[in-house]
């Protein structure tokens, strides 16, 4: 499958934020990635609707946003009105049962939806939940931070998930050249980085570093 990169805006300067998201379209995201965090079911805080609909006005690039939130369907519906095009939701939050209803309400939007499991998550608690997914993002690291190191372990779940899911597949955390090919021969077609490209000095180098790992 086609590699796509989804530059994470966790590691972009949010003084000109505007500025670096300009710049990584034009270098050639495919997407952008917008983690949404609130202090509890991970332990950091990052942003809210607001700056999602700030940030629609700026780029005609989907845009990915992952709520790693403890009660995702009470948000979810500002999300999409602020602008999102998919919205990833995890299977530790929400359940089997939550997000087929919230899959057959965003599909009436137009809106995909995706499943995410943290690296020490089973790829069990989501087998059922694939047939109402869009997408798969696995996580790579725990999350919260960005800079974290790329977590192995989670190649082995990426490969078994290719053997049974035919859709896009994401990985998120740690992600360089190095492992972002370990990635993508994994199965992993979708690459998220933060830190990887926003802190290099050169957003169209990086990018195409990792869409030439396939």
């Amino acid at each position: 499958m086609k590699i796509k990169i989804a530059p994470s805006i966790l590691s972009a300067d949010f003084s000109c934020l505007a500025s670096d998201i300009k710049k990584a379209e034009s270098a050639g995201a495919d997407m952008f990635h917008i983690d949404v965090m609130d202090g509890h079911f991970v332990p950091n805080i990052t942003i809210g609707a607001v700056v999602v609909q700030h940030i629609r006005k700026i780029t005609k690039l989907p845009l990915d946003v992952h709520l790693m939130i403890s009660e995702p369907q009470k948000y979810i519906d500002d999300f999409v009105a602020s602008g999102a095009d998919m919205i990833t939701v995890h299977i530790e939050t929400i359940g089997v049962s939550g997000l087929c209803y919230q899959a057959k309400r965003l599909a009436l939007k137009g809106v995909r939806i995706g499943v995410s499991l943290n690296p020490n998550t089973p790829l069990a608690k989501i087998k059922n939940a694939l047939k109402y997914t869009d997408f798969v993002l696995v996580m790579s690291v725990n999350p919260g931070f960005s800079g974290q190191k790329f977590i192995p372990k989670v190649l082995p779940k990426i490969r078994e998930l290719r053997a049974m899911f035919k859709g896009d597949i994401a990985v998120d955390g740690g992600i360089n050249d190095l492992t972002a090919k370990d990635a993508y021969l994994a199965g992993a077609n979708i690459l998220v980085a933060a830190s990887y490209i926003f802190n290099s000095n050169n957003y169209k180098k990086a990018i195409r570093r990792l869409k030439n790992v396939g």
